[in-house]
């Protein structure tokens, strides 16, 4: 289980190290941008069991275990832990039984629905920013009822900083090194959640500006960040 701790306090304003939330032209809410795995779902079990097909099709003995324990980079890059290069696009095959084995056994992560709804209330936009396909990613909203303004897929670590900058988000949410590193690439606040395979002092030490254990305390910093 993710280990859990008190919230960090929040980089002061004047603290340099902190990166400064850029004003959204037309004086509107703040943009948020969130990670999708294991920041606002909890897609280890539709994952699970997505790989237990692959791994009957195709012979390949798979550690599912231990995939659903380190999400977070695309797909190729754990498939290729599991079959040679030339087979990983053949793999891929994962992608076509994901709508129907891995969108049902997927749940919301604690805070999940209220960290988005905060978002709106603060008349701001929510983005969804993920490593997994956009098709993929809008199933997975769409089946729990979340709303988010934009969702756009398949970025890892810095990539999703053009997205996220393109934007003028000014905050980005996510559960591993990852995010963190796509945060400090889009000049974004960075907060980290302690929900999936990184651990705090992991997150701290990549540069996150506050670790939270959940989504839960995300409205109540959102309210004084937002001022």
């Amino acid at each position: 289980m993710p280990e859990h701790l008190t919230s960090a306090a929040a980089p002061a304003p004047s603290d340099p190290a902190a990166p400064a939330a850029r004003p959204v032209p037309g004086g509107a809410g703040p943009v948020v941008g969130f990670d999708l795995d294991m920041t606002l779902i909890d897609s280890r079990p539709g994952i699970g069991a997505a790989y237990r097909v692959l791994a009957a099709e195709t012979g390949v003995p798979i550690d599912v275990d231990l995939v659903v324990s380190r999400l977070g980079p695309p797909l190729e890059t754990e498939l290729a832990c599991w079959f040679p290069a030339e087979q990983v696009p053949a793999a891929a095959r994962y992608r076509e039984v994901y709508p129907t084995t891995a969108i049902a056994p997927s749940l919301a992560l604690p805070g999940a629905a209220a960290a988005l709804e905060a978002v709106r209330a603060h008349g701001g936009r929510s983005l969804v920013v993920t490593a997994k396909n956009e098709e993929h990613a809008r199933l997975h909203l769409d089946h729990l009822g979340f709303r988010a303004d934009l969702v756009v897929g398949s970025l890892w670590a810095e990539a999703k900083g053009g997205a996220l900058r393109a934007q003028g988000a000014t905050v980005y949410v996510g559960d591993h090194v990852g995010d963190v590193r796509g945060a400090r690439a889009a000049g974004a606040f960075s907060v980290a959640v302690a929900t999936g395979g990184c651990t705090p002092d992991e997150l701290r030490t990549a540069g996150a500006d506050l670790v939270l254990p959940d989504l839960t305390a995300f409205p109540a910093w959102l309210a004084e960040f937002a001022r």
